[in-house]
């Protein structure tokens, strides 16, 4: 059976599709992850569900303990993570309720730890590879389930992670146009880093909530349009899931 990390606290653990459901907390040498872990069987995975910001959205992106939810992910075993998260398009193509499947991603953020390295062992710099950052594999499993349910999707992206909680400034979005990102959102970069660290393939579907504040003739972002989108929309991240996760062949 293959062992799969869901992040992002997507609903899936609410659908009642898991069969030897249960709940698990663990703790790391990082610390405690932002939440206990949903665990089911479907298909021929065991997975593993983590809500990234705590299950009551209480945890701000810059206080996530990202060590602690990948060194958790990789204790229980999971040999893939799949991660979902809301973002901002900076693309007039990239319309709300569209999924990114990203391939690049921009670190934007300041205040995270986003390495295992502390310092160096005698022998071992631990200058991590990170040209391709998310898992080729994973990211084709996303645009052939994307495909195959008729969702709206753009087969690759840049995804620039800002510290947040703020959104951005208008010459902050338009910055980050010029600087080649699609979309934007305050998790996966950091994210993505450990996973790459810690040995375990990692992939991203972001939903396109709205246009940050780079539009002239849209009104900025506010965290009420974002949620609004988000829930009129993510039956389709659980939809896709699903269908991954049923289908899964490694």
């Amino acid at each position: 059976m293959v062992k799969i990390g869901l992040i992002g606290g997507s609903g899936l653990e609410k659908l009642n599709i898991f069969t030897n459901s249960g709940e698990i907390n663990i703790s790391t040498l990082y610390g405690s992850p932002s939440s206990s872990f949903f665990t089911g069987t479907i298909g021929n995975c065991e997975v593993f569900i983590l809500s990234r910001h705590g299950r009551d959205h209480a945890i701000p992106p810059t206080q996530v303990n990202n060590r602690a939810n990948i060194m958790a992910l990789k204790q229980l075993g999971c040999q893939y993570v799949f991660a979902t998260t809301a973002c901002g398009s900076l693309r007039e193509e990239i319309g709300r309720g569209d999924m990114v499947i990203a391939d690049q991603f921009i670190d934007f953020t300041r205040l995270r730890i986003n390495t295992f390295y502390d310092k160096f062992e005698p022998g071992n710099m631990a200058h991590t590879a990170m040209a391709d950052p998310f898992s080729e594999k994973l990211r084709q499993m996303l645009i052939r389930g994307c495909k195959e349910t008729g969702i709206r999707h753009h087969t690759a992206g840049t995804i620039v992670t800002i510290e947040g909680p703020r959104f951005s400034t208008r010459a902050e979005s338009k910055m980050f146009r010029l600087l080649g990102a699609d979309v934007i959102n305050m998790s996966i970069a950091p994210e993505a880093s450990l996973a790459m660290e810690a040995g375990i393939p990692y992939a991203t579907v972001a939903l396109s909530t709205d246009y940050d504040s780079w539009k002239h003739d849209e009104d900025p972002v506010t965290w009420e349009d974002v949620l609004r989108v988000f829930n009129e929309n993510v039956k389709h991240v659980t939809g896709l899931l699903v269908h991954i996760l049923e289908n899964f062949r490694e």
